[in-house]
């Protein structure tokens, strides 16, 4: 049967046949470049970074235990001295006086309770008589243990090896009781650092955890040490709660009052995958979208994802994609799901 539109069907035969000739002279779309990198795991909260102040575990302010006129002070500030040093002493010459006279009523006391003892048992001194010359007697030999005490205390000494941060009187100074004298750091049980965390961070902080501190007036220098102490209450005006991180014997040789930054990781929070930041293109609240890298063939496949906390130059990522997956980090802007990529570089690991 003869067609009707002869015309027709053969401009629509020529047509097919110029389209598919253009189709087939035109080149196939290369892979797009692409740089990758892994899915690692970090902790899922983020670490703590704080500044503190370091110091010995015991600063001591020394101090003498009586009042008088300081006869000469040894210490320097930041001399070394052990045990037993003598850092300074108050003049003897009152407190001599006092330690002699107690001495002689101790005497006094020790012969009237002889002669009461001895009259008593020739019945002329009552039973009363010598009750009271005993108690003198006791009392005497207790002023004469306070007088040699204070004696004793008279003077400042090193209660352990250490450092003289600050020499606080000079000799000829009149100094009343307890009044510091000498700001004594002591070795005996090392160096910490004291930082202040808001309670938000306070409570995810235990003892023992571990803890990276840096100086600045140290570039490049590391120092680890570990939560020595949380305190269980806020400090007052700040509001923050003082956390000591005990540093190792490193740290013995700095100066007590360097600021230094800490950085915490408390462990208990878990391992969560992360990916560089640069692999996310469109992100709205914890949801986010990137491209996930597939081998064999090298293809390039949309993910959208639950992302998390941002830590440094990393995205943690709750949930959308597995463990051990591969992102793409540079050159995802110009993709579609699903086309064909070839890997140039790797990104951050």
């Amino acid at each position: 049967m003869t067609s009707k539109y002869p015309l027709a069907f053969a401009l629509a035969a020529c047509v097919a046949a110029a389209c598919a000739q253009s189709d087939a002279a035109q080149p196939a779309t290369p892979p797009q470049p692409v740089s990758v990198a892994r899915v690692t795991m970090a902790p899922a909260a983020p670490v703590i970074v704080a500044t503190g102040t370091l110091g010995a575990k015991e600063e001591l302010p020394l101090a003498f235990k009586v009042g008088g006129v300081v006869q000469r002070v040894r210490a320097e500030a930041g001399q070394g001295v052990r045990a037993g040093a003598l850092l300074a002493e108050l003049s003897q010459t009152e407190i001599g006086a006092e330690v002699e006279k107690a001495r002689l009523g101790k005497a006094k006391a020790e012969r009237d309770l002889a002669r009461v003892k001895s009259l008593y048992r020739d019945s002329v001194a009552t039973l009363e008589q010598m009750q009271d010359a005993t108690t003198a007697f006791d009392v005497a030999q207790q002023n004469l243990r306070v007088a040699e005490y204070n004696r004793q205390y008279a003077v400042v000494r090193a209660p352990s090896d250490g450092v003289v941060l600050r020499r606080l009187v000079e000799a000829g100074q009149l100094v009343s009781p307890g009044a510091p004298v000498v700001l004594f750091r002591s070795d005996r049980r090392g160096v910490v650092l004291r930082a202040g965390l808001p309670d938000r961070d306070a409570v995810r902080v235990l003892v023992g955890d571990t803890a990276v501190v840096e100086f600045d007036a140290y570039p490049g220098e590391r120092f680890t040490g570990r939560v020595s102490q949380v305190a269980a209450s806020a400090t007052s005006g700040t509001g923050t709660y003082e956390v000591e991180i005990a540093l190792g014997d490193k740290a013995r040789r700095l100066a007590s009052g360097l600021v230094g930054r800490v950085t915490l990781a408390p462990p208990r929070a878990g391992l969560v995958p992360t990916v560089p930041v640069e692999a996310v293109l469109e992100a709205h609240g914890d949801s986010a979208t990137l491209f996930e890298y597939a081998a064999g063939p090298a293809t390039a496949r949309r993910r959208r994802v639950h992302i998390g906390a941002l830590e440094g130059s990393r995205v943690a990522v709750l949930g959308g994609l597995d463990t051990g997956a591969t992102v793409i980090v540079a050159g995802g802007a110009w993709l579609r799901d699903g086309q064909k990529v070839t890997v140039t570089g790797l990104g951050t690991p």
